[in-house]
């Protein structure tokens, strides 16, 4: 049976563009909002420690204003988690968060840090706000995942978007397809997301067990030729013909 393959769109490269000059455009609301026309089922952003892209401000407006689901990426910084606390998005997506990186890479180390992650997990949802993990595909840290009280994991898509072979990229996609099964069986909801494109992005959506695609950098690079609801509805052609 055909299912519906829904489609988040991160918006925080928008924010990079007007903080390149630290003025007020393009503007993450506007843009937001034009996704949302376009078809998007939610709205992510990445409020990190540094501050590079999107501001608190941003996430309090998007708060308001964003009529599907907003999606808030976080690191586990007490600061974060105490802004998240007294936002309450939708759904908060726990990453790791490294101030050196370009990108979020790898996926949280949930085994590692089963603690911590635990101690946030209880947090939102005790203000019923729903908790995704963002996890590389591998079973110990499926099974963590589970065990800390998670309520959805995000693949971390990484390793299949930069595969140098056609071997490496068939590797990759099948550890995917395996891990989103593994998850579903233990009732966990299964999204997707890193470094997904146009083009590469096909093969994930035969993966039946993932519910979302959280995708941004790819869109709003297309976004600047082609505007942003074009670039959000071309995607959304192309992740519904799964």
């Amino acid at each position: 049976m055909k299912t519906y393959m829904k489609l988040g769109v991160n918006i925080d490269h928008i924010a990079t563009v007007r903080q390149a000059r630290k003025t007020f455009e393009p503007d993450p609301v506007r843009a937001a909002v034009l996704a949302e026309l376009a078809g998007a089922d939610s709205i992510v952003i990445h409020l990190r420690e540094d501050r590079r892209h999107i501001q608190e401000r941003d996430l309090r407006i998007l708060k308001q204003t964003v009529a599907t689901k907003l999606n808030l990426e976080m690191g586990l910084a007490d600061e974060i988690i105490k802004i998240a606390l007294d936002v309450k998005p939708y759904q908060v997506t726990l990453v790791p968060e490294r101030r050196e990186e370009l990108t979020t890479e790898g996926g949280l180390d949930i085994v590692k840090e089963r603690k911590r992650v635990e101690e946030a997990v209880k947090l939102f949802k005790k203000n019923n706000i729903l908790v995704s993990v963002f996890i590389d595909p591998d079973r110990e840290q499926l099974q963590a995942a589970k065990l800390v009280g998670a309520n959805m994991v995000e693949l971390h898509t990484g390793l299949y978007a930069n595969a140098q072979s056609i071997e490496a990229q068939r590797i990759a996609l099948h550890k995917l397809a395996e891990s989103a099964v593994t998850a579903r069986n233990t009732r966990l909801a299964v999204s997707a997301g890193h470094g997904l494109n146009y083009i590469n992005v096909h093969e994930i959506t035969h993966i039946m067990e993932i519910e979302e695609l959280n995708i941004g950098h790819s869109i709003i690079a297309r976004a600047v030729l082609v505007g942003m609801e074009r670039a959000v509805k071309e995607m959304k052609e192309i992740i519904s013909k799964r």
